[in-house]
């Protein structure tokens, strides 16, 4: 009998396990809550999505990459840090390695509509769209999902790519680490005076922390988190009000700021999964680990999870091995957990300490910004942001 997988959502994640798992020779069926036409061509959600090279080299092995258009990629040369109004800056740059830029900028519905072009040029892959999951059962032999509507489908292997607040995780009986952070991040696109000259700036400030990227010229994505009531005040003000509040925000660091797309709102979660796998499944993408946006490794992180099990399908596949077994799960589970986690608890200590406007906080912080602007503490992050997982 023919070995199947049955993904649980049409994200980034659940489409890229999708396409390595057709690739690796498994017959996949896709189960999405939304329509096709939403997938087919998502809407612009203001995420921009700093791709390392090492997730644009995974893009490409899959197919994906080609998909995107060349002006949609935006080079990202250098990523500076500001701690609150000192004018002194942590840099991170390439440095010696010769790639010549940290990676690319690429907004999250251009991966999205790139992703579903290149799965859809695969028979082995079914997408059953507008249809949400009823329940799901797994035991040593099979993984069986039924349909809200009443069909049921069985397969070897059952993948969670649900999103960080996964239903399915909750079903097969995996409980996760989850913090509300009682803050959202409103991210936008702007017009600007000045040069960004590829240069992703951040700011951690008393109250707030600011992002500006580099897009195309004179153009960037303005990311502002605050407390949530706050974030929903900025949100609700119309585009003239809006535009003048981040110039004031940004302290007129780049000249008058346009608003070129509306705000987007999105209340701050992390996620960490106490397990990754239960008998013929696994948590993939956010369901897996739901990281905050701060170091903006979330999608990098996923799409390697994404990678990593595929190769493990694949090789399983290729020596004529259960593709569902409990080995390879365990494997999957401990090599994803030691790349994910280290990352995790840094990014999580990194918020604490520069989002705590208390006075021990600001000087823990100032020192700490001191310290991390000696070189090999430069050059360890640098590589961080190149690499990810």
């Amino acid at each position: 009998m023919p070995h199947t997988a049955v993904i649980v959502g049409a994200g980034p994640a659940g489409l890229a396990l999708a396409i390595g798992f057709a690739k690796a020779g498994l017959a996949v069926t896709v189960i999405e809550r939304q329509e096709e036409e939403q997938i087919a061509d998502p809407a612009f959600d203001g995420r921009e999505i700093a791709l390392t090279h090492a997730s644009i080299a995974s893009l490409k092995r899959l197919g994906a990459w080609e998909q995107i258009a060349p002006e949609a990629i935006h080079p990202l040369a250098e990523a500076r840090v500001f701690n609150g109004k000192s004018p002194l800056a942590l840099s991170f740059d390439p440095g010696h390695t010769g790639a010549g830029h940290l990676g690319s900028l690429v907004s999250n519905c251009d991966i999205r509509r790139a992703l579903y072009e290149t799965a859809r040029e695969f028979p082995t892959i079914e997408l059953l769209t507008g249809q949400g999951v009823k329940r799901v059962s797994t035991n040593e032999h099979e993984a069986r999902v039924w349909l809200e509507e009443g069909a049921d489908h069985a397969a070897t292997l059952l993948i969670a790519a649900d999103s960080r607040f996964s239903a399915i995780r909750g079903q097969l009986g995996i409980p996760a680490r989850m913090n509300r952070l009682g803050k959202s991040m409103l991210v936008g696109r702007v017009a600007i005076e000045r040069d960004h000259r590829h240069i992703a700036t951040e700011w951690f400030d008393n109250g707030q922390t600011l992002a500006l990227l580099p897009l195309g010229e004179r153009q960037a994505s303005a990311v502002v988190t605050l407390p949530d009531g706050a974030a929903q005040r900025l949100a609700a003000l119309n585009c003239d009000a809006l535009s003048a509040e981040l110039t004031r925000r940004f302290a007129g660091r780049f000249g008058e700021m346009r608003m070129l797309t509306p705000l987007h709102l999105y209340p701050l979660t992390t996620a960490y999964a106490r397990r990754f796998v239960a008998p013929r499944a696994a948590l993939a993408g956010d369901a897996a680990v739901g990281m905050h946006p701060v170091t903006a490794h979330g999608f990098n992180l996923g799409l390697a999870g994404t990678e990593r099990l595929s190769h493990l399908v694949a090789s399983a596949l290729r020596r004529g091995v259960d593709p569902g077994n409990s080995d390879l799960l365990r494997r999957y589970q401990r090599e994803h957990r030691a790349a994910t986690w280290p990352l995790y608890a840094a990014t999580n200590a990194i918020v604490g300490l520069y989002t705590d406007d208390r006075p021990p906080g600001r000087l823990a912080r100032r020192l700490s910004f001191q310290a991390a602007r000696f070189a090999p503490a430069r050059k360890a992050v640098s590589r961080m942001l190149m690499q990810g997982a």
